[in-house]
Parts: C-alpha cells; sequence; structure tokens
C-alpha cells in the first residue's frame, strides 16, 4: 500500500484515480482493526460506492482482518449493478456482489444480516417530476432498511441541502443549526434523517448521519462543472457564489471512521471542504491553467449552501488533499482530455429543483 504522503502531481489516468480514492489513511486501517465484523454497501453502484467498497477492502486487510486465518471480513456490496463491467470489477477487488433492488421488499429481506452497514442509496438527479420516487427513495426506503437491520451499526449519507442558504462571513452551518430545506429533494432528504433517527431512537440502532456535499474527483465535482464550463467557453453564473470541495477519497475515509461514532440518537456530522471558496476566483484559476479565456454572468448572492466542518476535524481529523491540489489535478485531467460521469453537481441551483 502506497503511503497516503505519496500524492502525485498529476493523475493520469482512471486506474490511477481509483487507486487514490480507494487509498485508506492510516486513521481508517485503524479504525476496521478495532471494528468487528462484516460491512455492507447499500447502493454500491452510485459515484462513490465502488471506491468506498474497494477502501473498506484494502483497509480490512491492512488491518489484518483479511486473512482466513484472521476471520477475513466480508465486503458486500449491493446495488442494481446497471452498468456494464462495475460487477465484475468489484468482485475482482474482493468484494462480494449482491444483485437487488432495495425498494423490493423481498430481495431487501435475503440481504444477510451483517454489523455494519453503509446506506448510500438516494436519489437527486431528475427529482423535479418525479417527486414521489424521490420520497420512496429518499424517505421512505430508510424506514425498511432500518426494520431489516435493526442490531447494525448504519452510517447513512445525507446531504447539506438539508441546511438554508447561509452568508459566507458566518463560516457555514452547524450540525446544531435548525434544518431549512428548499424542494422536494432537500426536504426528503430531511426526511430521510427524521426516519433514520426515529428507528435510531426506538430501537437503539446506532447511526451516524453523514451531511455530505461536493465531494470531488477527476469525473464529478463542481470544479468539474466549472472546468468544462471553462473550455467550452461558456459563462459562468456567479449567483451561488461561493462552495465547500472535498476530496472524494477523504470522504471515504471519514465514512469508514463514522462506524466507530455511530451512535442512539444519530450522530450527526457534515463531510465537506474546510473552507469557503469562491466561484469566480476558481472558474478565473482554472482559465489560467487551461489557458482559456473565462466569462461571467450576475453577481454573487449574499448567501450560499456552506458546511461547518470543525466537527468532521475533531473526529476524524483534517483532509489530507487541499483544495488547491484538487483544482490542479482537475485541471490538468481536463488538458488531457480524461473522461467525466456526465452529471453536472446543479450546484448553482437556489431554488432546490433538481
Amino acid at each position: 500500500m502506497h503511503s497516503c504522503d505519496e500524492l502525485p502531481e498529476t493523475i493520469r489516468d482512471v486506474e490511477q484515480l481509483e487507486e487514490l480514492l480507494s487509498r485508506p489513511t492510516p486513521q481508517v486501517v485503524e479504525t476496521l482493526g478495532r471494528i468487528a465484523g462484516d460491512i455492507l454497501v447499500l447502493g454500491v453502484g452510485g459515484k462513490i460506492g465502488p471506491s468506498l467498497a474497494r477502501m473498506a477492502r484494502r483497509a480490512s486487510d491492512a488491518a489484518g482482518r483479511g486473512t482466513r486465518e484472521a476471520g477475513r471480513r466480508r465486503i458486500l456490496g449491493a446495488a442494481r449493478f446497471s452498468e456494464p463491467g462495475l460487477e465484475a470489477r468489484l468482485q475482482s477487488q474482493g468484494i462480494e456482489t449482491i444483485r437487488c433492488d432495495l425498494l423490493d421488499r423481498a430481495q431487501l429481506a435475503a440481504l444477510p444480516q451483517v454489523p455494519n452497514v453503509l446506506y448510500l442509496a438516494a436519489m437527486k438527479f431528475g427529482a423535479t417530476g418525479q417527486e414521489p420516487a424521490t420520497w420512496a427513495r429518499n424517505a421512505y426506503l430508510p424506514g425498511m432498511v432500518c426494520e431489516q437491520f435493526p442490531a447494525s451499526r448504519i452510517v447513512a449519507y445525507s446531504t447539506g441541502n438539508v441546511y438554508p442558504l447561509v452568508p459566507p462571513e458566518r463560516g457555514g452551518s452547524r450540525e446544531s443549526d435548525p434544518p431549512g430545506p428548499v424542494g422536494d429533494y432537500a426536504m426528503s432528504c430531511l426526511g430521510r434523517e427524521r426516519i433514520f433517527t426515529y428507528f435510531s431512537q426506538a430501537r437503539g440502532t446506532p447511526v451516524a448521519l453523514l451531511r455530505l456535499y461536493y465531494a470531488h474527483e477527476m469525473r464529478y465535482g463542481v470544479m468539474v462543472d466549472l472546468a468544462g464550463k471553462v473550455a467550452a467557453d461558456e459563462p459562468i453564473d456567479l449567483a451561488m457564489g461561493y462552495f465547500n470541495a472535498i476530496w472524494q477519497g477523504d470522504s471515504n475515509a471519514m465514512t469508514l471512521q463514522a462506524l466507530e461514532h455511530a451512535a442512539a440518537p444519530p450522530r450527526v456530522v457534515n463531510l465537506a471542504g474546510t473552507r469557503a471558496l469562491g466561484v469566480r476566483g476558481v472558474a478565473a484559476e482554472l482559465g489560467r491553467l487551461l489557458d482559456r479565456p473565462v466569462r461571467f454572468v450576475g453577481t454573487e448572492a449574499a448567501d450560499a449552501l456552506l458546511a461547518n466542518t470543525e466537527l468532521a476535524g475533531r473526529l476524524f481529523g483534517p483532509p489530507r488533499v487541499g483544495e488547491e491540489q484538487i483544482l490542479r489535478w482537475i485541471a490538468g485531467w481536463r488538458r488531457r482530455g480524461g473522461p467525466t460521469h456526465g452529471k453536472p453537481t446543479h450546484f448553482e441551483t437556489r431554488d432546490g429543483k433538481f
């Protein structure tokens, strides 16, 4: 395993990217050395699931829980696996896959009971016009999962969209701030939190709710959106003038560390970049790195979707990859014509319609 400090100047291809995203930190190895039992990743087929499951496998092996003599920990991933080749790739990395439509109660009930569950299942893109499906996946499914795994430790992703927009000078929303969701997507995500909280309180299920926003890698993230617009000579809308950015490898590591912090009632933690980045400045730097002119429209509004991450810093330590490094990597990836997921973040959305 590479040292966590050995970060390359550039990321040359998807293989190297996937290795970096799944490279466990020493803290993750220590955590998974202390945590007992198998780990099930629900929704492993999304943007985050594959690298998170692989990190869990690598960290478990490094912690001495990867051999038959040590009682090899199983890392299981459940999804519908619509992406060609993903299931085989995960299996080749030591992850057991289970084809499952999580909203099908019979299929969900057939999943094995495990001590540790990572809940990644969610619906955001296309939520407008599909509000019933959005609520079913974001608020009804969590109740089904809690009924299926009442004795498990559950780490579940939520989102910063449950917060209202706040002025940048305030330093970002804190976990203790009252929610203020706007639109069906954000309201359904608050519903997800409420359902997990209900079952945690009623049955004593330990839960950690991670309000993750704007995880970045070379194929997805706010900076990827901005780089695409700069490269295509499209104007940059400044209305949502600020954002947080965290390397997905760091959010993966913090997610696995959160297994030790699950509690009843749930522990809520913001996972995001450590400071507010200005869209204007980031776009200008991308223009410089890509040797392209940058055009702006509008002006920065007085507020934005921003996080305070002091609690995450205390629990998990600081991110290992800084925002400037992420930006340089993304610019280099764009210059070389690297692939993207083709899924804009829609970070500029201010009316809650995704």
